[in-house]
């Protein structure tokens, strides 16, 4: 496997050390230099990205990849791979190209469960544009032919990126608002669910969730117990002063299903609920 990734972030890096012993070379777009000095580093080509200015070493490193991984956010202009590099994206004949979306498309469903064939309704920005995204991305997978697989992500959290942190910066909140839940990922079962795809590359939807949609305060909650402190009082939702972009987020409420992940790729989740997750963090080192 040649292995280009756009946008080596959290996710995708924990892709990356899932997908790297399979892999006879990695490049990847990253925007600083600092970063690029870091995966040259660790064995990955690095080539810097600023999100819209196309380049021919990109172009060539695409040419030569076998798979892709497309881990950068739309804006209000598009999506910014497809922008920059759409005519090159246009003649790979690779074997997989992998976009990771998010759960958000969905918008609200009254806490109803959903599934990769509910209807999307998204409600924010961000949301609206990623959901556009993969339109654009699902009809490049038409015009090629080349297998591509839609991920759509719930809350992420892992090492360095949890409630424990939260905790540590004094910023863990309990807000309360009655019957919201939310699912969550653990970055590990990210990686695991793509590389589970990769095997049997299909033009395909899928939710990559765990599988206890779960109310946020019982997260903050199970991590004060680990920790051996006092949880934080609860604010109702109503009256906590929060950011319209937090509030807006509490607007949308729904169970999302993995059961495809589950049967079609036959996939056994790591950390199928918080509890697991936030235990192996607390346990094994969550900073």
């Amino acid at each position: 496997m040649r292995l280009f990734v756009f946008g080596i972030g959290y996710s995708a890096g924990a892709c990356l050390s899932e997908l790297k012993p399979h892999c006879e070379w990695i490049g990847g777009t990253t925007r600083s230099d600092e970063k690029a000095s870091s995966l040259s580093a660790g064995g990955i080509e690095p080539f810097v990205f600023d999100g819209i200015t196309p380049s021919a070493q990109i172009a060539s490193a695409v040419d030569n990849a076998t798979h892709i991984l497309v881990s950068i956010a739309p804006g209000e202009q598009g999506d910014p791979v497809l922008g920059a590099f759409g005519n090159t994206l246009k003649r790979f004949d690779g074997e997989w190209i992998g976009y990771l979306s998010t759960v958000g498309v969905y918008g609200n469903h009254d806490g109803a469960w959903v599934n990769e064939e509910t209807e999307c309704r998204p409600v924010s920005k961000r949301s609206r544009w990623r959901f556009d995204a993969e339109n654009a991305w699902l009809e490049l997978a038409r015009q090629t032919g080349v297998p591509t697989g839609i991920y759509r992500l719930s809350g992420i959290y892992g090492p360095g990126r949890n409630t424990f942190v939260n905790f540590q910066k004094g910023t863990a909140r309990r807000l309360v608002k009655p019957d919201q839940v939310f699912n969550r990922i653990f970055v590990d079962d990210i990686a695991g669910a793509v590389a589970a795809s990769i095997k049997t590359p299909a033009t395909r939807i899928y939710n990559i969730t765990d599988n206890e949609p779960a109310p946020p305060q019982d997260v903050v909650t199970l991590a004060a117990e680990l920790l051996g402190v006092e949880p934080p009082a609860e604010i109702p939702f109503e009256t906590a002063d929060i950011s319209p972009m937090a509030r807006s987020f509490y607007g949308e409420n729904k169970r999302v299903s993995n059961r495809r992940v589950r049967e079609e790729l036959g996939y056994t989740f790591k950390y199928p609920d918080y509890r697991m997750a936030l235990q192996h963090l607390f346990e094994n080192g969550w900073r």
